[in-house]
C-alpha cells in the first residue's frame, strides 16, 4: 500500500523524522523504494544529474511525465513527487491545474512539487482545489 499524505501526517504527529531521497529511473526508484523510503522525489534536477542540460531550464513537462512513469514502476509503497519544471506553472492557474494533472494523470505521481512560495499561492490553491496533493518548496523565508 502506498505512503499517502495522510500517512506523512500521521508520521509527523508521532514524532518520525520523514526522509525523501530523489530518484530519476526505475532502478534508483526501486532500491529506495526496497530500503523503505517514505517520499521519492522526481526533481527537475533530472536536467542536469540524467540529461546533461547545463540548468534545469531546458526540462519540458514531457521529460518530467516520462521520468515519473520509470519512477512509478520503480515504487510500490514510496510516495512519489513530481518536480513542476520552469514555465509549467509560473503563467497561469489554468496552466499549473492542467500540468499538475498532467503529472497526475500521465506520469502516475501522488503529489507534485512546485517552487516559489508566495508568488505561486494562488496557482498552489487552484491546484489542491483540482484535489492535487502539492509540495512545496521555498528558496528562502521571505519569498
Amino acid at each position: 500500500m502506498r505512503i499517502t499524505g495522510r500517512d506523512l501526517v500521521e508520521m509527523t504527529r508521532n514524532g518520525q523524522r520523514i526522509a525523501m531521497v530523489t530518484a530519476y529511473d526505475y532502478p534508483l526508484a526501486r532500491l529506495l523504494d526496497e530500503a523503505g523510503i517514505p517520499i521519492v522525489l522526481l526533481g527537475d534536477s533530472l536536467g542536469m544529474t540524467a540529461l546533461g542540460y547545463e540548468t534545469t531550464l531546458p526540462v519540458t513537462l514531457e521529460e518530467m511525465i516520462h521520468h515519473t512513469r520509470a519512477v512509478m514502476r520503480g515504487t510500490q509503497r514510496a510516495m512519489v513527487v513530481a518536480d513542476m519544471p520552469f514555465m509549467s506553472y509560473q503563467v497561469s492557474s489554468e496552466d499549473a491545474v492542467r500540468n499538475a494533472g498532467r503529472l497526475i494523470q500521465k506520469g502516475g505521481a501522488q503529489a507534485v512539487k512546485l517552487e516559489g512560495g508566495r508568488t505561486v499561492l494562488e496557482q498552489v490553491r487552484k491546484i489542491i482545489a483540482a484535489g492535487i496533493p502539492v509540495m512545496g518548496y521555498c528558496r528562502s523565508p521571505s519569498t
